[in-house]
């Protein structure tokens, strides 16, 4: 789930997707099957520093050192100093796995993590790719699409892209090209999304020894600097006032427990790609599960002792030269300036199917997005959207993706036995938001 911009607290939006609680708070990954992405999390205000690209964990001789990143800058967690592009790349070769961290919904992420791959791939043509956005049980789709089995609708049909992860297709069309074109073999990474969410309202001996086939074993909760990570991103969010008290402790543990599964098995998964035909992989995941190098990073280190390196990105505030971060937050950090405008709008509707009803239902009221300025209902039965039916979640969803700033789309909903005709507008995408205000993706 997660990366850095800055005016996040870190709400490395994949912890929170998993607390039902702080559902308003996810963007890292799909909630349910049809959801569309939440608002991210609240952020610190501008004159509050966000703990979590400070915190003293992590490296013992890098943790209590700091480094000063400006937008545009790559710097090195080794040497606090800046470092090219190419000097890394050739820093990188002995490393097997090379993790990037991403903001699911970042452009400028994704572009880093495909500048990364083009890198590497110059250097040395066996290399792989590892996804976080994909379940194990889908791997079969991405062989078809990189042996060019399928079109793009076609895999976007056959993985269900838009049930399954949810983001705009469009953030990793360029990684997926990439790889299809050189025939770099790419590897799902995940466990499916029902099973963490098990693990995380139950436990691991919740399980059936099915489920558990899924992980290496039993996540392990006892890192303590992992804990303080997690921990202050949790502290972090806005959490309201009605929730917090006696029961917030044990919802922690929940989210950690979740947090823990799913970095156990993106982990495993990592090394067996790179076991799988001895090449270098690249994983592509948020960047919440690399920070400190306490996340998959270091469960698959601490599994296989394969040499590796991770890439993390940061957003400096607007109007800000520069931002202290970590020494050890990351292999390499890049400083990336706000994004001027998103590069697909944020839709806000989410779908659901119910018993004996061909129809998809509006699943909550949308208060974002596009959706959250249009007049849907909680309970909404499409009828149709520019006059076609849908009764697949996935395939109407491929379809609003299409949908681009000053875009419109005419719904005809049934509601308490009237038709209703709503209208679904992207409005231009207005000048960025203070960094106070700019909402932060994980």
């Amino acid at each position: 789930m997660m990366s850095i911009r800055r005016t996040l607290p870190l709400a490395l939006a994949a912890i929170l997707v998993l607390g039902t609680g702080l559902a308003a708070a996810q963007t890292a990954m799909p909630a349910a099957a049809g959801q569309a992405p939440k608002a991210e999390p609240a952020k610190p205000a501008a004159d509050k520093p966000d703990a979590t690209l400070t915190l003293k964990i992590g490296d013992p001789k890098l943790k209590d050192l700091a480094m000063d990143l400006g937008a545009g800058a790559i710097l090195s967690g080794r040497t606090g100093r800046p470092v090219g592009f190419d000097k890394m790349i050739d820093e990188m070769m002995p490393a097997r796995i090379v993790h990037v961290g991403e903001t699911h919904n970042s452009m400028p992420m994704h572009e880093i993590e495909l500048q990364v791959i083009r890198g590497l791939y110059a250097k040395d043509r066996h290399l792989a790719i590892g996804l976080e956005m994909v379940p194990v049980t889908l791997q079969e789709a991405l062989n078809k699409w990189t042996a060019g089995i399928l079109t793009k609708d076609q895999f976007l049909r056959e993985i269900r892209w838009y049930v399954t992860w949810n983001f705009n297709f469009g953030y990793y069309e360029k990684i997926f090209d990439f790889a299809r074109e050189h025939r770099l073999p790419m590897y799902a990474l995940n466990a499916p999304r029902e099973v963490i969410s098990k693990i995380r309202m139950r436990g691991w001996d919740a399980l059936s020894e099915q489920e558990k086939a899924f992980f290496p074993g039993p996540p392990d909760l006892t890192n303590q600097d992992h804990r303080t990570l997690i921990r202050t991103v949790f502290e972090a969010a806005d959490i309201p006032e009605a929730m917090k008290g006696a029961g917030l402790d044990m919802m922690f543990e929940g989210l950690y427990r979740g947090q823990s599964a799913w970095d156990e098995v993106m982990g495993a998964n990592a090394v067996r790609a790179a076991q799988a035909e001895g090449r270098r992989v690249v994983v592509c995941v948020g960047s919440g599960h690399l920070l400190y190098n306490l996340g998959l990073n270091r469960r698959a280190y601490e599994k296989s002792k394969l040499p590796y390196k991770t890439v993390i990105a940061v957003e400096v505030p607007a109007g800000k030269k520069t931002l202290p971060v970590s020494r050890s937050i990351g292999d390499y950090v890049f400083g990336l300036a706000p994004e001027e405008k998103p590069a697909f709008p944020e839709i806000g509707l989410a779908f659901k199917k119910v018993d004996n009803l061909e129809n998809l239902v509006i699943d909550a009221k949308p208060a974002e997005g596009a959706a959250g300025r249009a007049e849907f209902e909680k309970g909404d039965i499409v009828l149709s959207v520019d006059g076609k039916t849908y009764t697949d979640i996935n395939e109407l969803r491929m379809e609003l993706a299409k949908l681009r700033c000053g875009g419109e789309v005419k719904f005809k909903v049934l509601r308490a036995g009237a038709v209703k005709d709503v209208s679904l507008k992207c409005e231009k995408a207005a000048a960025p938001a203070p960094a106070a205000e700019k909402k932060q993706g994980g």
